[in-house]
């Protein structure tokens, strides 16, 4: 039996929501009922049948169209409603500790659900961390506190860093046993919670800077890698021609060796036992932006000869074995 995948960054429940899309469909059927902008490379199907047994499956609220706090509470709540109720049909499995995961990983060998881990991508839906407790009861277990600037801290595209509630939800996540995910923080946002968070850290999706181009602080330079590699980290290569090669042209292909050169670049700095990967596939973009080939979850393991012999852990064992030593037991 293949060797289960990991894709530690998918927005599921916003594409369902947002788009309208049916997940439940084989994806060459969302694809045909779907005219555009873009191409879907997901389904919750296609996600069983590529052997993906572990998503890391967003809670993302655009603050841009939900600028209140209230109002994107609610948009989130329904995210996690229908994660909720894809669990209660049987399509998926809510994982929400490591006892869960072995559990999961078991049946998975001959159920192939996927397993959802839930990530707050953004805490803008926080009115106050004293709202986290609440959430982390309903199941999540990973928080990016900013996508673009939150009160918590700077994001994709800002200076600023971490403000004294970011301080605060910082240190209400390290007492519940939440993960910190640095994906889209500020750089000076990402120095200071590395040194303010005490609990686990991963980045779920983001390149080598260097290499990908791009605004200045959505990627990681070798200083921020140099950082991470002194906590137990494992950062997810994302997969977006633009954030694989910053002289990518739409209508042209990037080849599946920049992903590799990527992964390459950022084991340099933390080690192959910390590189992972986070699509983020229809984050934004769809198969007419993906690497030549690489255009739905099964096509994942066409990566297998770039990156061995480190495939296995790449494509899903680094991202298990952190699983394993930060959920809560």
């Amino acid at each position: 039996m293949p060797y289960p995948l990991v894709d530690a960054h998918l927005d599921l429940a916003y594409n369902a929501l947002e788009h309208g899309w049916d997940l439940t469909l084989p994806l060459d059927e969302l694809r045909r009922q779907t005219p555009g902008p873009y191409r879907p490379t997901v389904t919750l199907p296609a996600l069983a049948e590529a052997g993906v047994a572990v998503v890391f499956a967003t809670l993302f609220v655009d603050p841009a169209r939900y600028p209140h706090p209230a109002d994107a509470a609610r948009v989130a709540r329904r995210q996690l409603g229908l994660y909720r109720r894809w669990e209660a049909e049987g399509r998926v499995r809510i994982i929400e500790s490591a006892r869960d995961l072995d559990a999961h990983l078991v049946r998975w060998r001959t159920d192939r659900l996927p397993g959802l881990v839930l990530l707050m991508e953004g805490a803008h839906a926080l009115a106050s961390p004293r709202e986290l407790a609440t959430w982390f009861e309903d199941g999540l277990r990973l928080l990016g506190p900013a996508w673009k600037d939150t009160p918590y801290a700077g994001g994709t595209g800002g200076s600023a860093g971490l403000s004294p509630l970011g301080r605060e939800l910082l240190s209400a996540m390290a007492e519940l046993g939440l993960a910190l995910d640095l994906a889209h923080l500020s750089e000076a946002a990402y120095f200071e919670a590395l040194d303010a968070f005490t609990g686990p850290v991963l980045v779920s999706h983001a390149n080598f800077r260097p290499l990908a181009g791009g605004p200045e602080n959505r990627h990681l330079s070798p200083a921020q890698l140099s950082a991470l590699a002194g906590r137990d980290a494992v950062v997810g290569v994302t997969l977006y021609n633009r954030f694989l090669d910053p002289r990518w042209e739409p209508g042209n292909a990037v080849p599946p060796e920049r992903v590799a050169a990527h992964a390459g670049e950022l084991a340099a700095h933390v080690g192959w036992h910390r590189v992972g990967i986070g699509s983020d596939f229809d984050g934004g973009f769809g198969a007419e932006s993906t690497p030549a080939g690489i255009t739905e979850p099964a096509s994942l393991r066409g990566l297998e000869p770039l990156l061995a012999p480190h495939t296995e852990a790449v494509l899903g064992g680094n991202w298990l074995q952190w699983l394993r030593r930060h959920l809560p037991r």
